[in-house]
């Protein structure tokens, strides 16, 4: 599928290189969806699997309306646009506290059920557990997600852990969906050092220690770099993306290195998930499964002897 590039994509305000060399699509396994050892074979290869159309395009919709009403109950959209839209009435961010998501049933079913749960459970080759927590992105327009990978937030439990991104609307460049940094998760090098670090373990031995364990703030945010021009560049790696749809579904490993486009509309808003899935035998990072994850914060901090 050709990606539209016009206008320029941005990524932190930075106009990215798209010449053949720097940037391409992201590659297809629809076609050995049932093809269980193929799949874990080109997730080895290329740290993640596309499955275009994957999911019912129905339950995604039904997400989004459910998103998108409680966006307009609180006065979030314009009145005079179509509710499926997006159209924001102003650039205030949009927050959805987790006791928000966890109720969304539609949401929820998606997620957590049908054809989602019936992949992981193939693909992983027994019982599936996902996180409790649901991370929901709701991206105004302006700068989108930093260049990182997902091991550094998760790192507690099992290693064999595989995110899901899920786009809760049709999101072509413009609007600013997710860029994943060709074959990122193969650099042994990144892998072994910033790959295990943890953004809620600190130092013990830091002067600003005591606050640290307080507030739950440490100066570390776990991007890898805020630059992804630069970061592309050093590493001789392609970004890659699509023009993504309902019902699209981007699985990836936990040291393939991401970020997202700006989104570069006038005034719609860009919804989407990004849930964890795991083996229901394997240890589980404790930050985010339960009634009420922790999360990042106080309760999550650990010390460490640097």
């Amino acid at each position: 599928m050709a990606i539209q590039t016009t206008p320029q994509l941005l990524s932190q305000g930075l106009a990215l290189d798209t010449s053949p060399g720097a940037f391409g699509a992201l590659r297809e396994s629809t076609d050995i969806l049932d093809d269980v050892e193929a799949l874990r074979d080109r997730m080895d290869e290329d740290g993640y699997v596309f499955l275009r159309g994957y999911l019912d395009r129905a339950d995604v919709l039904a997400a989004r309306r459910n998103l998108l009403e409680r966006i307009a109950g609180q006065g979030g959209l314009r009145e005079d646009a179509d509710l499926m839209e997006g159209v924001l009435r102003d650039r205030t961010p949009v927050r959805f506290e987790q006791s928000v998501t966890q109720r969304s049933e539609p949401l929820r079913k998606l997620l957590k059920d049908g054809p989602m749960i019936a992949f992981f459970t193939r693909f992983l080759g027994g019982e599936v557990r996902p996180f409790d927590f649901i991370w929901l992105r709701s991206v105004i327009p302006g700068r989108g997600t930093a260049p990182h990978g997902d091991s550094v937030f998760m790192n507690r439990g099992t290693s064999h852990l595989f995110t899901a991104w899920t786009p809760l609307g049709d999101i072509d460049t413009r609007l600013g969906g997710l860029i994943a940094l060709e074959k990122s998760h193969r650099l042994d090098e990144i892998r072994s050092t910033y790959g295990q670090r943890d953004v809620d373990t600190y130092c013990e031995d830091d002067p600003n220690a005591s606050e640290i364990q307080a507030t739950g703030k440490w100066p570390w945010n776990g991007q890898i770099s805020g630059n992804p021009v630069e970061l592309r560049e050093q590493l001789g790696l392609r970004w890659l993306t699509t023009d993504f749809r309902m019902g699209d579904l981007l699985v990836f490993t936990m040291h393939t290195l991401h970020a997202s486009l700006d989104n570069q509309s006038v005034d719609r808003i860009r919804l989407s998930s990004d849930t964890r899935y795991q083996l229901a035998s394997e240890p589980i990072d404790e930050r985010w499964v339960g009634e009420d994850p922790i999360g990042h914060g106080p309760k999550a901090m650990k010390s460490i002897i640097c």
